[in-house]
Protein backbone atom coordinates (compact mmCIF):
# COMPACT_ATOMS: atom_id res chain seq x y z
CA UNK A 1 0.00 0.00 0.00
CA UNK A 2 1.79 2.61 -1.35
CA UNK A 3 1.37 5.94 -3.43
CA UNK A 4 3.13 8.84 -5.00
CA UNK A 5 4.87 8.05 -7.96
CA UNK A 6 6.37 9.57 -10.69
CA UNK A 7 5.98 10.94 -14.38
CA UNK A 8 5.28 8.32 -17.70
CA UNK A 9 8.04 10.42 -19.18
CA UNK A 10 10.36 10.22 -15.64
CA UNK A 11 9.45 6.54 -16.16
CA UNK A 12 10.30 6.33 -19.57
CA UNK A 13 13.64 7.74 -19.36
CA UNK A 14 14.63 5.59 -16.42
CA UNK A 15 14.08 2.56 -18.10
CA UNK A 16 15.96 4.28 -21.23
CA UNK A 17 19.24 4.29 -18.84
CA UNK A 18 18.46 0.53 -17.50
CA UNK A 19 18.68 -0.52 -21.03
CA UNK A 20 21.76 1.18 -22.13
CA UNK A 21 23.80 -0.02 -19.03
CA UNK A 22 23.61 3.04 -17.05
CA UNK A 23 20.87 2.27 -14.33
CA UNK A 24 21.23 0.40 -10.87
CA UNK A 25 19.77 -1.42 -7.96
CA UNK A 26 20.02 1.90 -5.81
CA UNK A 27 19.04 -0.16 -2.74
CA UNK A 28 21.31 -2.88 -3.36
CA UNK A 29 20.57 -7.17 -3.52
CA UNK A 30 19.96 -9.34 -0.81
CA UNK A 31 19.67 -13.12 -0.57
CA UNK A 32 16.59 -14.75 0.35
CA UNK A 33 18.77 -17.35 2.83
CA UNK A 34 22.07 -18.97 2.46
CA UNK A 35 21.12 -19.71 -1.38
CA UNK A 36 24.24 -18.27 -3.91
CA UNK A 37 22.29 -17.76 -7.21
CA UNK A 38 22.56 -21.29 -8.63
CA UNK A 39 21.80 -21.09 -12.17
CA UNK A 40 19.96 -24.41 -12.18
CA UNK A 41 17.38 -22.84 -9.90
CA UNK A 42 14.39 -20.66 -11.67
CA UNK A 43 15.26 -16.96 -10.01
CA UNK A 44 12.57 -15.16 -8.50
CA UNK A 45 13.03 -11.04 -7.65
CA UNK A 46 11.37 -9.07 -5.20
CA UNK A 47 11.54 -5.54 -5.81
CA UNK A 48 10.31 -3.68 -2.48
CA UNK A 49 9.38 -0.27 -2.10
CA UNK A 50 10.76 2.45 -0.21
CA UNK A 51 9.51 0.53 3.26
CA UNK A 52 12.54 -1.90 2.62
CA UNK A 53 12.44 -5.02 4.57
CA UNK A 54 12.68 -3.64 7.92
CA UNK A 55 8.80 -2.17 8.07
CA UNK A 56 7.79 -4.96 10.21
CA UNK A 57 4.94 -5.64 8.24
CA UNK A 58 3.88 -5.14 4.20
CA UNK A 59 8.20 -5.43 2.57
CA UNK A 60 9.14 -7.67 5.78
CA UNK A 61 5.94 -10.27 4.57
CA UNK A 62 6.52 -10.29 1.39
CA UNK A 63 10.63 -11.67 2.04
CA UNK A 64 9.06 -14.22 4.56
CA UNK A 65 7.24 -15.66 1.50
CA UNK A 66 9.93 -15.83 -0.88
CA UNK A 67 11.76 -17.46 1.31
CA UNK A 68 9.32 -19.68 2.21
CA UNK A 69 9.74 -19.90 -1.09
CA UNK A 70 13.24 -20.76 -1.54
CA UNK A 71 13.49 -23.71 1.14
CA UNK A 72 10.20 -24.98 -0.20
CA UNK A 73 10.15 -24.63 -3.54
CA UNK A 74 13.83 -24.95 -4.25
CA UNK A 75 14.29 -21.57 -6.14
CA UNK A 76 17.19 -18.93 -6.14
CA UNK A 77 15.15 -15.95 -4.57
CA UNK A 78 16.77 -12.50 -4.74
CA UNK A 79 15.75 -9.20 -3.05
CA UNK A 80 16.40 -5.68 -4.47
CA UNK A 81 15.33 -3.37 -2.13
CA UNK A 82 14.40 0.46 -3.44
CA UNK A 83 15.68 3.35 -1.27
CA UNK A 84 13.76 5.76 -3.18
CA UNK A 85 10.57 5.55 -6.18
CA UNK A 86 13.82 6.38 -8.68
CA UNK A 87 14.90 2.87 -8.27
CA UNK A 88 11.66 0.62 -8.95
CA UNK A 89 12.32 0.95 -12.60
CA UNK A 90 16.58 -0.12 -12.43
CA UNK A 91 15.38 -2.81 -9.84
CA UNK A 92 12.68 -4.30 -11.96
CA UNK A 93 14.44 -4.32 -15.62
CA UNK A 94 17.64 -5.40 -14.07
CA UNK A 95 15.96 -8.60 -12.89
CA UNK A 96 14.23 -9.01 -16.27
CA UNK A 97 17.34 -8.72 -17.80
CA UNK A 98 19.11 -11.79 -15.04
CA UNK A 99 16.91 -13.78 -16.46
CA UNK A 100 14.06 -14.01 -13.74
CA UNK A 101 11.12 -16.50 -13.77
CA UNK A 102 9.26 -14.34 -12.09
CA UNK A 103 9.67 -10.62 -10.59
CA UNK A 104 7.81 -9.68 -7.66
CA UNK A 105 6.76 -5.94 -7.46
CA UNK A 106 5.80 -4.71 -3.83
CA UNK A 107 3.03 -1.85 -3.79
CA UNK A 108 0.74 0.31 -5.13
CA UNK A 109 3.78 2.64 -5.91
CA UNK A 110 5.28 0.90 -8.52
CA UNK A 111 2.01 0.37 -10.49
CA UNK A 112 3.47 2.74 -13.48
CA UNK A 113 7.08 1.41 -12.98
CA UNK A 114 6.23 -2.11 -13.42
CA UNK A 115 3.77 -1.46 -16.12
CA UNK A 116 6.74 0.08 -18.24
CA UNK A 117 9.09 -2.80 -17.54
CA UNK A 118 6.55 -5.20 -18.45
CA UNK A 119 5.96 -3.64 -21.72
CA UNK A 120 9.75 -3.45 -22.33
CA UNK A 121 10.40 -7.33 -21.35
CA UNK A 122 6.99 -9.28 -22.40
CA UNK A 123 8.72 -12.83 -21.80
CA UNK A 124 8.83 -12.10 -18.36
CA UNK A 125 5.82 -13.35 -15.76
CA UNK A 126 5.89 -10.04 -13.64
CA UNK A 127 3.49 -10.09 -9.98
CA UNK A 128 2.60 -6.82 -8.53
CA UNK A 129 0.88 -6.84 -4.99
CA UNK A 130 -1.93 -4.39 -3.93
CA UNK A 131 -2.46 -3.04 -7.65
CA UNK A 132 -5.15 -4.28 -10.09
CA UNK A 133 -3.82 -5.86 -13.21
CA UNK A 134 -6.41 -3.85 -15.60
CA UNK A 135 -5.69 -0.53 -14.23
CA UNK A 136 -1.88 -1.04 -15.80
CA UNK A 137 -1.24 1.27 -18.45
CA UNK A 138 -1.17 -0.31 -21.64
CA UNK A 139 -2.92 -3.76 -19.83
CA UNK A 140 0.20 -5.82 -19.90
CA UNK A 141 -0.85 -9.34 -20.18
CA UNK A 142 2.45 -10.57 -18.51
CA UNK A 143 1.39 -9.16 -15.51
CA UNK A 144 -0.55 -10.51 -12.39
CA UNK A 145 -2.15 -8.54 -10.02
CA UNK A 146 -2.03 -9.70 -6.32
CA UNK A 147 -5.10 -7.95 -4.12
CA UNK A 148 -6.90 -8.23 -1.25
CA UNK A 149 -10.17 -7.32 -0.38
CA UNK A 150 -8.71 -5.27 3.45
CA UNK A 151 -12.56 -3.73 3.44
CA UNK A 152 -13.06 -7.30 4.92
CA UNK A 153 -10.66 -7.37 7.67
CA UNK A 154 -10.57 -3.47 8.24
CA UNK A 155 -14.62 -4.21 8.68
CA UNK A 156 -13.88 -6.77 12.04
CA UNK A 157 -11.32 -5.24 13.40
CA UNK A 158 -13.87 -1.88 13.45
CA UNK A 159 -16.53 -4.15 14.70
CA UNK A 160 -13.99 -5.30 17.47
CA UNK A 161 -12.98 -1.43 18.24
CA UNK A 162 -16.98 -0.56 17.98
CA UNK A 163 -17.73 -3.22 20.54
CA UNK A 164 -15.26 -1.89 23.25
CA UNK A 165 -15.93 1.32 22.66
CA UNK A 166 -19.70 0.92 23.11
CA UNK A 167 -19.37 -1.33 26.16
CA UNK A 168 -16.82 1.00 28.02
CA UNK A 169 -18.36 4.58 26.99
CA UNK A 170 -15.75 5.74 24.66
CA UNK A 171 -17.31 8.16 22.00
CA UNK A 172 -14.06 8.03 19.56
CA UNK A 173 -11.94 5.51 17.58
CA UNK A 174 -9.41 7.14 15.14
CA UNK A 175 -6.94 5.59 12.26
CA UNK A 176 -3.82 7.14 10.56
CA UNK A 177 -3.25 5.93 7.23
CA UNK A 178 0.15 6.60 5.10
CA UNK A 179 -1.67 8.25 2.07
CA UNK A 180 -4.97 8.46 0.40
CA UNK A 181 -5.14 5.43 -1.87
CA UNK A 182 -7.38 2.32 -2.47
CA UNK A 183 -5.57 -0.61 -0.44
CA UNK A 184 -5.49 2.21 2.46
CA UNK A 185 -8.55 3.42 2.03
CA UNK A 186 -10.29 0.01 1.76
CA UNK A 187 -9.04 -0.70 5.20
CA UNK A 188 -10.37 2.40 6.52
CA UNK A 189 -13.53 2.44 4.80
CA UNK A 190 -13.97 -1.21 6.39
CA UNK A 191 -12.80 -0.11 9.96
CA UNK A 192 -15.39 2.37 10.02
CA UNK A 193 -18.04 0.85 8.85
CA UNK A 194 -17.59 -2.31 11.04
CA UNK A 195 -17.27 0.65 14.15
CA UNK A 196 -20.66 2.20 12.53
CA UNK A 197 -22.34 -0.66 12.79
CA UNK A 198 -21.52 -2.15 16.27
CA UNK A 199 -22.07 1.11 17.97
CA UNK A 200 -23.96 3.48 15.68
CA UNK A 201 -23.33 6.33 17.65
CA UNK A 202 -19.51 6.11 17.55
CA UNK A 203 -17.25 9.36 16.03
CA UNK A 204 -15.19 9.17 13.87
CA UNK A 205 -11.99 10.27 13.55
CA UNK A 206 -9.15 9.80 10.07
CA UNK A 207 -5.60 11.17 9.32
CA UNK A 208 -3.42 10.70 6.10
CA UNK A 209 0.43 11.14 7.03
CA UNK A 210 1.47 11.54 3.24
CA UNK A 211 4.56 9.38 4.95
CA UNK A 212 5.08 5.54 4.55
CA UNK A 213 9.28 5.69 6.80
CA UNK A 214 8.83 8.54 9.41
CA UNK A 215 7.32 7.26 12.69
CA UNK A 216 7.23 10.75 14.52
CA UNK A 217 4.48 12.06 11.54
CA UNK A 218 2.06 9.03 12.40
CA UNK A 219 2.45 9.24 16.51
CA UNK A 220 1.52 12.71 15.88
CA UNK A 221 -1.50 12.51 14.57
CA UNK A 222 -2.52 9.30 16.46
CA UNK A 223 -1.88 11.65 19.26
CA UNK A 224 -4.05 14.58 18.09
CA UNK A 225 -6.73 11.80 17.57
CA UNK A 226 -6.22 10.51 21.08
CA UNK A 227 -6.40 14.24 22.43
CA UNK A 228 -9.81 14.62 20.54
CA UNK A 229 -11.11 11.64 22.52
CA UNK A 230 -9.99 8.33 20.18
CA UNK A 231 -9.72 5.46 22.50
CA UNK A 232 -8.66 3.07 19.70
CA UNK A 233 -5.99 4.29 17.11
CA UNK A 234 -5.62 1.95 13.71
CA UNK A 235 -2.39 2.57 12.03
CA UNK A 236 -2.71 1.58 8.27
CA UNK A 237 1.06 3.38 7.18
CA UNK A 238 3.51 0.52 6.82
CA UNK A 239 6.83 1.50 8.88
CA UNK A 240 5.22 5.30 9.82
CA UNK A 241 2.58 3.86 11.44
CA UNK A 242 4.52 2.42 14.38
CA UNK A 243 4.68 5.89 15.45
CA UNK A 244 0.75 4.87 15.74
CA UNK A 245 1.29 1.81 18.24
CA UNK A 246 3.89 3.87 20.28
CA UNK A 247 1.65 6.69 20.52
CA UNK A 248 -0.95 4.64 22.17
CA UNK A 249 1.68 2.54 24.43
CA UNK A 250 2.50 6.40 25.76
CA UNK A 251 -1.42 7.25 26.29
CA UNK A 252 -2.75 4.32 27.58
CA UNK A 253 -4.72 3.55 24.75
CA UNK A 254 -5.24 0.57 22.55
CA UNK A 255 -3.89 0.67 18.77
CA UNK A 256 -4.79 -1.84 15.90
CA UNK A 257 -1.83 -3.30 13.81
CA UNK A 258 -1.42 -3.49 9.87
CA UNK A 259 -1.03 -6.01 7.63
CA UNK A 260 1.35 -8.13 9.74
CA UNK A 261 0.53 -9.92 13.40
CA UNK A 262 1.68 -6.58 15.28
CA UNK A 263 0.86 -8.28 19.02
CA UNK A 264 4.65 -8.22 19.43
CA UNK A 265 4.69 -4.89 19.88
CA UNK A 266 3.33 -4.60 23.04
CA UNK A 267 0.44 -5.31 25.34
CA UNK A 268 -1.41 -1.60 24.03
CA UNK A 269 -1.75 -3.80 20.22
CA UNK A 270 -5.55 -4.76 20.66
CA UNK A 271 -5.56 -7.12 17.31
CA UNK A 272 -4.48 -6.66 13.94
CA UNK A 273 -5.90 -6.34 10.35
CA UNK A 274 -3.69 -8.61 8.55
CA UNK A 275 -3.03 -8.80 4.89
CA UNK A 276 -1.13 -12.31 3.77
CA UNK A 277 0.76 -10.80 1.14
CA UNK A 278 3.60 -14.08 2.04
CA UNK A 279 0.95 -16.22 1.44
CA UNK A 280 0.23 -14.31 -2.24
CA UNK A 281 3.58 -14.57 -2.62
CA UNK A 282 4.13 -17.78 -2.41
CA UNK A 283 1.69 -19.13 -4.09
CA UNK A 284 2.20 -16.79 -6.78
CA UNK A 285 6.05 -18.68 -7.52
CA UNK A 286 3.72 -21.90 -6.93
CA UNK A 287 1.87 -20.93 -10.10
CA UNK A 288 5.07 -20.24 -12.10
CA UNK A 289 7.08 -23.19 -11.51
CA UNK A 290 3.76 -25.78 -11.78
CA UNK A 291 2.77 -23.42 -15.56
CA UNK A 292 -0.55 -22.09 -14.03
CA UNK A 293 0.61 -18.31 -13.81
CA UNK A 294 -2.10 -16.40 -15.34
CA UNK A 295 -0.85 -12.73 -16.44
CA UNK A 296 -3.53 -10.55 -17.66
CA UNK A 297 -5.24 -11.24 -14.56
CA UNK A 298 -5.08 -10.55 -10.80
CA UNK A 299 -5.50 -12.97 -7.79
CA UNK A 300 -7.61 -12.15 -4.82
CA UNK A 301 -7.48 -13.05 -1.23
CA UNK A 302 -10.17 -12.62 1.23
CA UNK A 303 -11.31 -13.98 4.39
CA UNK A 304 -12.65 -16.88 2.61
CA UNK A 305 -9.48 -17.80 1.60
CA UNK A 306 -7.14 -16.38 4.36
CA UNK A 307 -5.70 -14.46 2.58
CA UNK A 308 -6.67 -11.41 5.13
CA UNK A 309 -7.72 -11.89 9.00
CA UNK A 310 -7.57 -10.98 12.15
CA UNK A 311 -3.83 -11.46 14.19
CA UNK A 312 -4.01 -12.43 18.18
CA UNK A 313 -6.85 -10.65 19.82
CA UNK A 314 -5.82 -9.22 23.45
CA UNK A 315 -6.50 -11.32 26.06
CA UNK A 316 -7.80 -8.26 27.74
CA UNK A 317 -11.03 -8.37 25.50
CA UNK A 318 -13.85 -10.64 26.74
CA UNK A 319 -14.73 -13.87 25.01
CA UNK A 320 -18.40 -12.30 24.48
CA UNK A 321 -17.20 -10.27 22.24
CA UNK A 322 -14.20 -12.17 20.75
CA UNK A 323 -17.33 -14.67 19.72
CA UNK A 324 -19.48 -11.78 18.59
CA UNK A 325 -16.52 -11.07 16.23
CA UNK A 326 -16.12 -14.34 14.69
CA UNK A 327 -19.74 -14.32 14.26
CA UNK A 328 -19.06 -11.26 11.63
CA UNK A 329 -16.40 -13.01 9.93
CA UNK A 330 -18.45 -16.09 9.47
CA UNK A 331 -21.30 -14.19 8.11
CA UNK A 332 -19.05 -11.67 5.81
CA UNK A 333 -17.48 -15.11 4.15
CA UNK A 334 -20.87 -16.54 3.59
CA UNK A 335 -22.39 -13.58 2.12
CA UNK A 336 -24.70 -13.11 4.37
CA UNK A 337 -22.82 -9.30 5.19
CA UNK A 338 -21.97 -7.88 1.49
CA UNK A 339 -21.15 -4.63 -0.09
CA UNK A 340 -18.50 -3.38 2.88
CA UNK A 341 -17.33 0.44 1.98
CA UNK A 342 -14.61 0.50 -0.08
CA UNK A 343 -13.30 4.41 -0.06
CA UNK A 344 -13.23 6.59 2.28
CA UNK A 345 -15.58 9.63 2.34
Amino acid sequence: MRGRIGTAAALAAALAAVAAGCGGSGGGTTGAGSATGSTAKPLVVLVTDIGQLNDHGFNQLAYAGLKRAQHGLGIDGRVYQSASSQDYIPNLARAAQQGAALVVSVGFDQANAIATVAKKYPKTHFAIVDVDQHDLTGNPQNVEGLVFSEQEVGYLAGYLAGLLQKQGGGAAIGSVGGEKQPPVDRYIAGYQAGARKADPGIRLLNAYSQDWVDQAKCKVDALNQIQAGANIVFQVAGGCGLGVIDAAKEKGVWAIGVDADQSYLGSQVLTSAMKRVDNSVYDTISQVLDGSFKGGTNSRFSLENDGVGLGKISPKVPQALVQKVESVRRQIVSGAISGIPTTVK
